[in-house]
């Protein structure tokens, strides 16, 4: 017998078998809802620029399949990079790099047991000019 929400009927008599045919029906629902227990990525596809981006859905068994569309981003503009451009973008890029700490001397200080307040006041002011040099 299938669930039927109109049971039992207000006020009637308790009635076992009723109430074990709903509580069964019930269990039967419940075991029926499908558990995921994966997810699967099954493509991702390219739109032209300007259409929406959207994603299907679909369950097998239970795993749980997505299928992107996605769309193109804006063309750019197009032609060759010179080598006068391409070496200033490598110039750039190589100024906001490590060498920005280059201009940080040593200290040129052996390590001994002995150091004094002005040595290990040298190793912090030393750090940091590491620190603001590597800021850049």
């Amino acid at each position: 017998m299938p669930f039927d929400p109109n049971l039992p009927a207000t006020n009637s008599p308790n009635s076992s078998a009723e109430m074990r045919s709903q509580l069964t029906s019930l269990k039967a629902l419940i075991d029926a809802i499908l558990t995921i227990t994966a997810a699967q990525v099954d493509g991702v596809n390219t739109l032209p620029p300007g259409n929406p981006a959207s994603v299907s859905l679909s369950v097998t068994g239970n795993t749980l399949h997505f299928t992107f569309d996605i769309p193109q981003g804006d063309i750019g503009p197009t032609g060759e990079v010179t080598t006068n451009d391409m070496n200033t973008a490598i110039s750039n890029a190589i100024s906001g790099t490590s060498n920005n700490t280059n201009s940080v001397s040593t200290l040129g200080q052996s390590a001994d047991f002995n150091y004094s307040q002005s040595q290990m006041q040298d190793v912090l002011n030393k750090l940091d000019e590491f620190i603001n040099a590597a800021r850049r």
